[in-house]
């Protein structure tokens, strides 16, 4: 009997305390089991359940694990949910980062309820896809005019992140309006002319939001930015002969890389050293 038992094992694989050590495939076989338990909340009617489903598309984030979820979820947008949920709801549509998640997203950047707003611009802000950055970059300039400070400033960064060159115009417009986020974003993604229009804002608007944007241009490589543009704008920096100037020109040479462009450190050199005695420095 004893022997019986033992071919028995060793034919099945099984024994008498559980699987056997390589038996993978249950594990693999219980994902999509919760997959669809997951989809099966969010078609549920009780707001609670469709938390649960939200939370679990969540959790899978980006990729194809959480992708079904989406048309899900945008259904409901359509269908309108209440305003916690509605936040969950788009909160999870940017964790996702589906190109399928941008367009159910666009309209909650006009509604009513500034929370909404404000969560519905920070998932544009995260789109992905070459069709659907576009969409939110439109949606993003929009908002670049909204009532609430906290839209405003989130647009306006997440046009930077998104590369949307076409609205560095609105980024200006925006500056001047005080969104002193636009700055960075025009550091990332201006050319020569907008690149010089940024620095004749020295002066105008505070020193220290103009440089956050002069920041970001002095890093670009060299095939987005010159070094004689770079050149430019540290004398442009220099010639203001204040402690902010040499702060900055300092805080700049001390993170350029000793592989970077010699040309330009030896301009950060002149610079700091020109700056060294301006009134308030304190070197």
């Amino acid at each position: 009997m004893h022997r019986v038992c033992v071919v028995l094992v060793i034919a099945f694989g099984v024994s008498a305390f559980g699987p056997a050590a390589d038996a993978a495939p249950a594990k693999k076989a219980h994902a999509p089991t919760m997959a669809a338990a997951s989809l099966a909340k969010l078609k549920s009617d009780d707001p609670a359940e469709i938390r649960g489903g939200l939370d679990d598309a969540r959790l899978l984030g980006p990729g194809a694990g959480a992708a079904a979820a989406v048309p899900l979820i945008a259904a409901l947008l359509r269908s309108g949910l209440p305003y916690p949920l509605t936040e969950t709801a788009l909160d999870t549509l940017a964790d996702i980062e589906s190109p399928e998640g941008t367009a159910p997203v666009v309209p909650y950047a006009k509604h009513r309820d500034v929370k909404v707003r404000r969560a519905a611009v920070r998932a544009l802000t995260r789109a992905v896809g070459k069709d659907a950055v576009p969409v939110a970059a439109t949606a993003l300039r929009a908002a670049l005019s909204d009532p609430d400070a906290q839209v405003r400033a989130t647009a306006a960064t997440g046009l930077g992140s998104l590369k949307a060159k076409v609205a560095v115009l609105d980024l200006f417009l925006a500056l001047d309006r005080h969104v002193y986020e636009a700055a960075v974003s025009i550091g990332q993604l201006c050319d020569v002319s907008e690149c010089d229009a940024l620095v004749g804002r020295l002066g105008k608007i505070p020193f220290d939001v103009v440089t956050t944007g002069l920041d970001q241009i002095l890093f670009r490589p060299s095939t987005e930015v010159s070094d004689d543009v770079k050149v430019s704008i540290i004398d442009r920096v220099r010639d203001l002969g204040t402690r902010d100037a040499n702060k900055f020109l300092r805080g700049i040479l001390g993170r350029w890389g000793k592989t970077s462009s010699a040309k330009v450190r030896g301009e950060l050199d002149a610079a700091v050293l020109a700056t060294m005695s301006s009134p308030g420095s304190d070197q």
